[in-house]
Parts: structure tokens; C-alpha cells; sequence
């Protein structure tokens, strides 16, 4: 007795279609689970006979052998107790071969029959119609996520014998459509505004270029100066994320089986590990890869306070995703790739009592604790970071002036959206899609400089000592405010405020 169903599994974001096969003969009862499983897919057995037998289905009593094809690629999780007790349902007659070859089934049982919801059913969804499959049965949990692509007939359930009456044709269920309004609407609004920021103009000025054109940045200061206030606002200035944005993103988060709103994800993720975070967790990994933070904020903003308290490794990762976009986590049988496609922000203190330039305060480090404090951040990454900028404590009378009033961030966001949408335009026939993207022959082409604004630069470079890296960011930066003006060519007023964003580093 034989019987085939579909299933999938994970390959760090993307997924694999496994066969599900089942073959049931005469001999001593015997469950077994071949095809390369884990602990937790050999242990699918119990749950599998358990939930048959409460499902009112008799369990046979013969030799099961359970084969996973492919068999070289590593099955994980509980994923496949569904598509196993549908296969041995179908061996032993009582469910329709015919029909179930028509499906892929994912799902996690529990002992009474219920199913349970599974991590990755958008990764296996998108990976469904280029293995000509039509038709995905998935825990009734998972069925927005699973449905947010609308490339295949999705189909939820709660428990295996709404499955069984299903496949056999004994009741009618049409496809589930993705319902936007089920989704957490709490998650569309932002909870900071930038109106709540008193002074501090130039880094709020900062902010905004650095939304503009998906630049990094760093801002550095005393402790209490507003540094972590407006990191936590700049995704409110941020531009609306495109469909495909959204599918990348959920795509992250549905793999670590974390996504927040249960649908597709709209809004732009924010993440904060603290400075103790070890580099396995920013960068991904473990005996299976997993995304980590780089990845959690993909099309995001990461932020990282105390960044000169963070472990040297565990920055030096950073370099990889800023230059490329994604990050490679590779182990010895196989290699994975994450996207990584995140806005730095960092922030940090001039020096470790972080009184170093307060304007009542008096720093009490000495030199030698001074420079080996600056020192924890590599030169390398301080290149990759385009735009630095110093906080400044606020005297008593900024914070209490009463009729001080700050932008907020809707009017900042309009701007931001006009600039972003001079870079769609400017780069519509390519894979770049914001200033901060752009290669060499990008920048050629699109950084254009009149005479006066050339004598800057290269005055810039040769007192200054900036890298070719730095002369790059320079000039992407400055692209980037032209754009906020609206104006084509690269002035001197455009350059020169490019530099003070680099030349501020020279004090660090």
C-alpha cells in the first residue's frame, strides 16, 4: 500500500518541496521515519498516532516506513506531521490517492487531531507555483501569511478531520483570500513622532537625509542628549515599503516564525539589540541558520546604541551587508544567504564618561582612555557609515522654551517620499532603488559636479585625508540633498554639507 503527498521544508529564507511518501506492508508494527529527519521529525510518530486515533481513524497495525525526498536535503520540525498522517490515512483507504497528489500540506498535530501553526508557510507558498502545485493545505493560523501572495489556492484548517472530509470531496471549501483587515492595524501607526524633539536641528537635518537616500548614520554625544529619542523616530519619516519590500520582509520573519502581524508586513522593523548581542545573533546562525538581526531589519533600520560597547566581531560583521546588501552564513555542508538590506543607526558617546565637548560638563578621561575608546570601531566601518553627526546637550532654557515647535514627522516624510521618488525614476531601469545603493558607474553617471563644487571636494580630500570610500559617500550624500532641493546638478552648497557629515568623524 502505497501513497504520495507534497510538503516542504526551510533552506534558510527559501523552501524545498519534499515528497512525502509512504509504503505499508505486512510485518511487525514498525513506524519508521527515513529521508535524512531530526529529532523532532522522528518524533513525529507519536503525535502522528495519536492524532489518528482521536481523529476516530483506526492506526494500522502493519510496518510503516515513511520516506522524505529528497533524501540529502536536512528535514526540521514538526512541519510534516500533517502530510505523514494524511499519506498513512490514504495507504490504509481512507483518504483519495488520486486527490492528494494534488496538494502540498504543512502542519504540526497535536494529540487530539488539532493542527498547529508552522514557521515559513509564505517562503513555501512563493516556492509552490515554480513546482507546478496549485494547491496548499496549511493550520488555520497561517492562513493570511500563506495567502499574501495570491499564486496559489490556499486552504486552512483547524484540525486532520476537516482535512480527510476535505480531500475526499465529502464538503466544499473555497480558497482563502488574503483579508487586510484581519491584519493588526495597531502595527500601521507609528508610536514616536518628531514632533516631541526639541532643538537639535542639525541632527534631525541628518535624520532626514540620511531617510532620503538610505544612508547610514551615526550620531555621537553626551549621554541624555536626544541620540536614542531620534533613532526611534526615523522610521516614522521613512517612505511607504513597496509590494515586493513586503514580501521580502515578511519572508524574514515568517522563517523565524515571528511574524508580527500575521499577514504581510507593511511597516518598516525596527531593531535594537542590546551591545551585549554576540555576532551569531546579529549576523544569523546556529546548526540550522536562522536570520538574525542584520536580517530582521531588512528594509528597516537597525539601531545600535552603545555602539563602541559592542564587541569588535560582533561589528566586523557589519562590514559584509553594509557593502552588499545581504549576508553568506556558511557551515560545513552547506552555505546560506540572507538578505540584508537595513539603514544603520548608531550611537555613542565621544568618550567613556561621555562629558568629552559637553558644554557644563568636564570630561575627566584621560588621552589614553580617550583614543582607546575610539578605537573600538574600526576605521574600515567608519567608512561604510556615510553621514556622522554630533549630538549636542541642550541647555536648560532650549528644553522649557515654550513656544519652541518642531516639524513633525508627516511634513519630514513628505519631502523624504518626493526625494525617493526622484531616485525610482532616476534608477528605474536598474536594481538600485536609493542613492545610498549605487555603484561606481552609477556615480559617474548621476554625480555631476559644476567646477565650484569640484574645488570643494577636492580640497576636502587632500587637507582632510578621506578615503576613496569616504569620496564616494561624499558624493552619494550630496546627490541625495540636491535631490531634497529638487535640483539636478550638484552645487557647492550640496558638497559642502556632504563633507561636515565626513569631516565630523575626525573628531571621533
Amino acid at each position: 500500500m502505497f501513497s504520495l503527498i507534497y510538503s516542504a521544508t526551510l533552506n534558510g529564507i527559501e523552501a524545498s518541496i519534499v515528497e512525502v511518501e509512504t509504503y505499508i506492508s505486512s510485518g511487525m508494527p514498525v513506524f519508521s521515519i527515513v529521508g535524512l529527519p531530526d529529532a523532532t521529525v522522528k518524533e513525529s510518530r507519536n503525535r502522528v498516532i495519536a492524532a489518528i486515533k482521536n481523529s476516530s481513524f483506526a492506526f494500522p497495525t502493519k510496518k510503516i516506513t515513511i520516506n522524505l525526498a529528497p533524501a540529502d536535503i536536512k528535514k526540521e520540525g514538526g512541519i510534516f506531521d500533517l502530510p505523514i498522517a494524511l499519506c498513512i490515512l490514504a495507504a490504509i483507504g481512507k483518504i483519495k490517492k488520486e486527490n492528494l497528489k494534488k496538494f502540498c500540506a504543512v502542519g504540526e498535530l497535536s494529540l487530539d487531531g488539532k493542527i498547529r501553526e508552522i514557521k515559513g508557510s509564505l517562503p513555501i507558498s512563493l516556492a509552490l507555483p515554480k513546482n507546478n502545485i496549485k494547491n496548499f493545505i496549511v493550520p488555520f493560523e497561517n492562513r493570511q501569511e500563506a495567502s499574501v501572495a495570491g499564486m496559489v489556492n490556499v486552504f486552512p484548517f483547524k484540525t486532520l478531520s476537516e482535512v480527510v472530509q476535505f480531500i475526499n470531496d465529502e464538503t466544499l471549501v473555497s480558497p482563502y483570500m488574503y483579508n487586510e483587515n484581519e491584519v493588526v492595524s495597531s502595527l500601521l501607526n507609528h508610536e514616536y513622532d518628531f514632533s516631541d524633539v526639541k532643538g537639535q536641528k542639525s541632527a534631525i537635518r541628518a535624520a532626514e537625509i540620511a531617510a532620503s537616500g538610505g544612508h547610514n548614520l551615526l550620531m555621537y554625544g553626551p549621554p541624555g542628549a536626544g541620540k536614542t529619542m531620534i533613532a526611534k523616530r526615523i522610521p516614522s519619516i521613512l517612505p511607504p515599503m513597496t509590494f515586493n519590500e513586503s514580501i521580502e520582509t515578511t519572508k524574514v520573519w515568517s522563517v523565524i516564525g515571528n511574524n508580527f502581524c500575521k499577514g504581510l508586513i507593511k511597516t518598516r522593523t525596527f531593531r535594537s539589540p542590546h551591545h551585549t548581542t554576540s555576532a551569531i545573533a546579529l549576523a544569523g546562525g546556529g546548526t540550522y541558520p536562522k536570520p538574525g538581526e542584520v536580517s530582521l531589519a531588512h528594509n528597516g533600520v537597525l539601531f545600535l546604541d552603545e555602539f563602541a560597547e559592542f564587541k569588535r566581531d560582533s561589528l566586523e560583521i557589519l562590514r559584509q551587508p553594509l557593502e552588499d546588501k545581504r549576508i553568506t552564513v556558511s557551515r560545513a555542508k552547506n552555505s546560506f544567504t540572507f538578505p540584508a538590506s537595513f539603514m544603520l543607526v548608531a550611537a555613542m558617546n565621544p568618550c567613556p564618561c561621555g562629558n568629552l565637548g559637553h558644554r557644563e560638563k568636564d570630561c575627566v578621561c584621560t588621552p589614553l582612555q580617550i583614543n582607546k575608546y575610539k578605537s573600538k570601531i574600526s576605521g574600515p566601518l567608519m567608512d561604510r557609515i556615510d553621514i556622522h553627526v554630533e549630538v549636542l546637550a541642550l541647555k536648560l532654557s532650549e528644553l522649557t522654551e515654550l513656544n519652541a515647535v518642531s516639524e513633525n514627522s508627516a511634513e519630514i516624510r513628505e519631502r523624504v517620499i518626493k526625494a525617493r521618488q526622484i531616485q525610482n525614476e532616476r534608477f528605474c531601469k536598474s536594481k538600485t532603488h536609493a542613492n545610498a545603493q549605487m555603484q561606481s558607474k552609477e556615480i559617474k553617471k548621476h554625480c555631476i559636479l559644476n567646477k565650484d563644487a569640484y574645488d570643494i571636494l577636492k580640497m576636502s580630500m587632500e587637507k582632510l585625508k578621506f578615503s576613496a570610500r569616504s569620496y564616494d559617500k561624499i558624493l552619494k550624500v550630496s546627490r541625495t540633498i540636491a535631490d531634497l532641493d529638487r535640483v539636478e546638478k550638484i552645487g557647492p552648497s550640496h558638497i559642502a554639507e556632504a563633507v561636515k557629515y565626513r569631516f565630523s568623524d575626525r573628531n571621533l
